[in-house]
C-alpha cells in the first residue's frame, strides 16, 4: 500500500509539473505575439545588421525565439526573405539614415550573401550610408562589406584573404577497418558523391570539376571585391596568392579597408555623421526587429492578383517537409493549391537544395509540369539547386540563378553496404536464410551482391538517368544526348551553367517575381509565400528534443561534431536511389 500511495504522489506531482510547464509555455508563445509588433523607430537612426546565424530561407515561425525556454535556441535569427524586406524598407524610410554592417559569420551559402551584398548596393542608391565594422574578416563577410562606404577593422584585429579550398572527407579507410564494402551503382562520371566510401582522395574527373567550379567561384568573387574597392582583380589575386595581407595594417596599406578603428570610435563617428552629442546614445534599430516587414505584403494590397512564391529548400524525401526539408507530399500540395487558385496568377518556385530521393524530386517535378500548362512558373535558384535540386527546376519556364549558385549535378546513384566482414569476422555473427526466389533477398547487407543482382540494380539506375535526362531535354529544350554531355553527375556555377544553358539568366528571387508577373501580364499583385510555416505549437516536443540532442551531442563530441553529422548523412543514403549532390560545397 506504501507502494502504491509513492506511485500515485509520483504521478500527481507529473501532472503538476506538465501543467504548470504547459501554462508557462502558452503564456509565452502569448507574450511573444502580444510583442509582435513594428517597433518604434526614432528619427535620426541606424539599421544595425549583424548576422551570426544560419541563413534560411524564410524567417522560422518561433514566438518563442527570445525566450530561451525548456531548452529552445533562445537566438531570434531572421531569413533572408525578411532580410530583404527590411533593407529594401529602410531604403525608404526617412528614420533611417544609414546602415552598420557589423561583425556577421556569415553562415550561409554565397548566392545567398550575394542577395543580401545586392540589396545593400541598392541602398546605397538612396543616398544614404553603410559603415561595416568587424575584429575578425573571414572571406564571406568581407565579400558583403566590401560594398560599403567605409570598411573598418579593429587594429588588432583579423583580415583573412588567401583565396579559396574545398575538403572532401574521405571514410574508405575507416569502412574497411570496420569490414563493410560500399557496393556503389552509379550513372555519372562525375557522380562524386560516392567517392567518400570508395575511395581515400578525390578521383580525377572529380579533381577537375571542384577545380572548375572554386575557380568560377573565386574569380566572381575577386571581380566582386575589386568592383566595390576599385582594385585591379589580377592584383587581388597576387594579394592571396602571395599572403600580403598578415596584419591589418597591410589591409589598409593596400586599401582593402579605410581605416583602424576600434568599437567606440566607429560609434564616436556615426554619431557625428548623424549630429548626435557624444554623450548621448545612438539610434539603432536591429534588422530582426525593424518592421517585421514580409515581401507577401510589398505591393498593392487591394489587387487581386497573386504571385506565389513556393519554398523548396534543404533535402528530397517522401512525405512531408518543413522550413529546412523538401518533403514531396508538402510541396506537391503547395503547388497543386496555387495551380488551382483563379487568383494566383503566376508562381516562382524558390529552390535552395541539393536534392534528395529521386522518386520525391520526380513527384515533384509532375507538379511543376502541371502547373506549367495552366500558369507561368518561374524558378530562382538560391545557394545551391544540384541534382534532384535541378530535377525539381528543370521544367519551369525560365531559371534563374546567382553566378555563384551551385547547380547542375545531373545524375543518379544509389549505395548498397555489404557488412558481411563485419558480422562474421569482427562479430562472429553469420546468418543462414530460405527463400522462395533467386532474389527474394535482394538487398540483403549481410552478403556482397551477386553479379546478376549488381546488374539489376545498374539497370534501375540507368533507367532513372534516362528519365532524369530526358526531362532535362525536354525542360531546356535541348537533345538528350547534349544534356547527357553536360551532366554525368558534374556540378556547374551559375556563371557557368548559363554559358551552356541549363539556366536562363542571372538574377535574384525579386528578378524571378518580376519577370512571373510580366510573362502573367500583371502589373498590380501581392505575394503569397506557400507551403504554410508550422507553428510553435505543432513543432515545440519536436523542437525540444531535437536541440537537447543536438546540444548534448555537440557537448560530447566538440570539434568532431561535423564528422558525426557526416557519417548520419552517409548512412542514409544507403539502399535508396539519390539524386543528390551528397557533399557539400563549402569554400573555405
Amino acid at each position: 500500500m506504501k507502494q502504491f500511495f509513492k506511485f500515485v504522489l509520483a504521478t500527481v506531482v507529473g501532472i503538476i509539473l506538465s501543467t504548470i510547464i504547459i501554462i508557462l509555455v502558452i503564456a509565452g508563445i502569448i507574450a511573444g505575439a502580444s510583442s509582435d509588433k513594428s517597433p518604434t523607430v526614432d528619427a535620426n537612426s541606424i539599421l544595425h545588421i549583424e548576422l551570426k546565424y544560419p541563413i534560411s530561407e524564410r524567417t522560422p515561425n518561433n514566438p518563442l525565439a527570445n525566450l530561451n525556454f525548456l531548452g529552445l535556441d533562445g537566438d531570434k535569427s531572421i531569413g533572408l526573405k525578411d532580410i530583404l524586406a527590411n533593407i529594401k524598407k529602410a531604403k525608404t524610410d526617412d528614420n533611417i539614415k544609414g546602415i552598420l554592417l557589423d561583425e556577421s559569420y556569415m553562415l550561409s551559402g554565397q548566392a545567398t550573401t550575394e542577395e543580401i551584398r545586392n540589396a545593400l548596393i541598392d541602398f546605397k542608391k538612396s543616398g544614404k550610408f553603410v559603415i561595416a565594422y568587424a575584429e575578425v574578416y573571414t572571406k564571406g563577410f568581407y565579400y558583403l562589406a566590401s560594398v560599403a562606404d567605409k570598411v573598418y577593422i579593429n587594429p588588432k584585429g583579423i583580415f583573412e584573404f588567401d583565396g579559396f579550398s574545398s575538403e572532401q572527407m574521405f571514410f574508405k579507410g575507416a569502412l574497411d577497418k570496420l569490414g563493410i564494402e560500399a557496393q556503389v551503382i552509379r550513372v555519372g562520371t562525375f557522380k562524386s558523391a560516392v567517392e567518400p566510401m570508395i575511395l581515400t582522395k578525390m578521383s580525377d574527373a572529380n579533381r577537375l570539376q571542384v577545380t572548375s567550379y572554386l575557380g568560377s567561384l573565386y574569380g566572381h568573387y575577386l571581380t566582386g571585391i575589386g568592383k566595390a574597392r576599385g582594385i585591379n582583380k589580377d592584383s587581388l589575386f597576387n594579394y592571396a596568392n602571395e599572403a600580403r595581407i598578415q596584419q591589418p595594417e597591410d589591409a589598409l596599406k593596400l586599401k582593402m579597408v579605410d581605416g583602424l578603428k576600434y568599437r567606440d570610435e566607429v560609434l564616436a563617428e556615426l554619431k557625428t555623421k548623424l549630429g548626435v552629442k557624444q554623450k548621448s546614445n545612438l539610434n539603432s534599430v536591429e534588422i530582426g526587429d525593424y518592421g517585421n516587414t514580409s515581401t507577401d505584403d510589398d505591393t498593392k494590397e487591394v489587387s487581386t492578383n497573386r504571385i506565389a512564391v513556393v519554398y523548396a529548400s534543404g533535402d528530397i524525401a517522401s512525405g512531408d517537409g518543413d522550413d529546412n526539408s523538401i518533403g514531396s507530399e508538402t510541396t506537391s500540395k503547395a503547388l497543386r493549391k496555387v495551380r488551382l487558385d483563379d487568383k494566383v496568377k503566376a508562381v516562382v518556385l524558390r529552390v535552395n537544395s541539393p536534392g534528395g530521393s529521386s522518386l520525391a524530386s520526380d513527384v515533384i517535378w509532375r507538379e511543376v509540369m502541371l502547373t506549367k500548362k495552366v500558369k507561368p512558373i518561374i524558378v530562382s535558384m538560391g545557394d545551391v539547386a544540384a541534382s534532384g535540386g535541378y530535377y525539381i527546376s528543370c521544367a519551369a519556364d525560365s531559371i534563374y540563378a546567382q553566378p555563384n549558385t551551385i547547380t547542375g549535378s545531373i545524375g543518379i546513384f544509389a549505395i548498397l553496404p555489404n557488412m558481411q566482414k563485419l558480422f562474421n569476422d569482427k562479430l562472429g555473427i553469420t546468418f543462414d536464410d530460405v527463400k522462395t526466389g533467386q532474389y527474394a533477398d535482394l538487398g540483403n547487407t549481410s552478403r556482397p551482391l551477386t553479379p546478376a543482382e549488381h546488374q539489376i540494380l545498374q539497370n534501375q539506375i540507368n533507367h532513372g538517368y534516362d528519365d532524369f535526362t530526358k526531362a532535362v531535354a525536354q525542360g531546356r529544350h535541348k537533345t538528350q544526348a547534349y544534356i547527357n554531355s553536360i551532366g554525368q553527375g558534374r556540378v556547374w556555377t551559375g556563371e557557368q551553367a548559363l554559358k551552356i544553358g541549363l539556366v536562363d539568366r542571372l538574377g535574384n528571387i525579386d528578378d524571378a517575381i518580376k519577370s512571373a508577373a510580366k510573362k502573367a501580364n500583371v502589373k498590380d499583385y501581392k505575394l503569397v509565400a506557400y507551403p504554410e510555416q508550422k507553428s510553435v505549437l505543432n513543432k515545440l516536443g519536436e523542437s525540444f528534443s531535437v536541440q537537447m540532442k543536438t546540444r548534448m551531442l555537440k557537448s560530447e563530441l566538440g570539434e568532431n561534431y561535423p564528422v558525426y553529422e557526416k557519417i548520419k548523412s552517409l548512412t542514409s543514403m544507403m539502399r535508396t536511389p539519390l539524386a543528390r549532390m551528397e557533399y557539400d560545397v563549402v569554400v573555405k
